[in-house]
């Protein structure tokens, strides 16, 4: 692995671990009042076009920090569907 790969590999552990307590605070309080659905889904849109050119790029620092993300923000889109008040 490069140096370019492992400076890769550190913006995506700490970008990805940033994410985490979000969607941990957000399971476990079922509060989703705060998390903008519009915002969500275009966030969800944008990583799974970074996670796409990681592919396309060959990139395995963007292949494993988007894939995290793109399951991360789909928890979020999620929550923020079930648990809003109708």
């Amino acid at each position: 692995m490069d140096y370019i790969e492992l400076i890769g590999f550190t913006a995506a552990f700490l970008t990805t671990a940033a994410f985490l307590p979000q969607v941990y605070k957000t399971w476990k309080t079922k509060d989703v009042t705060a998390l903008s659905l519009p915002m969500l889904l275009l966030f969800f849109i944008g990583i799974v076009g970074w996670l796409v050119y990681g592919f396309l790029k060959n990139s395995p620092s963007m292949i494993f920090a988007n894939s995290i993300t793109v399951v991360s923000s789909f928890f979020l889109v999620y929550f923020k569907i079930k648990y809003t008040k109708k």
